[in-house]
């Protein structure tokens, strides 16, 4: 009866082993999923930083274009307000013209 005990507790243990033997297999698959999910991940992560530097180097060349054609639009539209109107012209020429007759009428005086 000893004997049988012992070996039911043996077949009992070895049967502990085995199932501990199974547990450990599933979590190491686990682990190694989890593994490759982080590495995965911090790949994505690593690509998303990249393109986010590459987005802001666009953005502040964009940024200084943006400024730099403001600036010569600025320039032109002050160059194009300067720039007298025909019209403006007229009346320069016209108002310069009596002038000068009135600088003559006053000569003769």
């Amino acid at each position: 009866e000893r004997v049988e005990q012992a070996e039911r507790k043996i077949k009992l243990l070895e049967d502990d082993v085995l199932q501990r033997d199974h547990e450990i297999k599933s979590l190491s698959h686990k682990v190694a999923q989890l593994e490759d999910q982080l590495e995965a991940s911090e790949k994505t992560a690593k690509d998303a930083v990249e393109k986010q530097r590459v987005i802001d180097v666009k953005l502040e060349h964009s940024e200084r274009q943006v400024q730099r054609l403001e600036q010569e639009r600025d320039k032109w539209e002050q160059k194009y307000e300067a720039r007298p109107t025909q019209e403006a012209q007229e009346r320069f020429k016209a108002s310069q013209k009596e002038l000068d007759e009135l600088a003559r009428s006053l000569e003769n005086l």
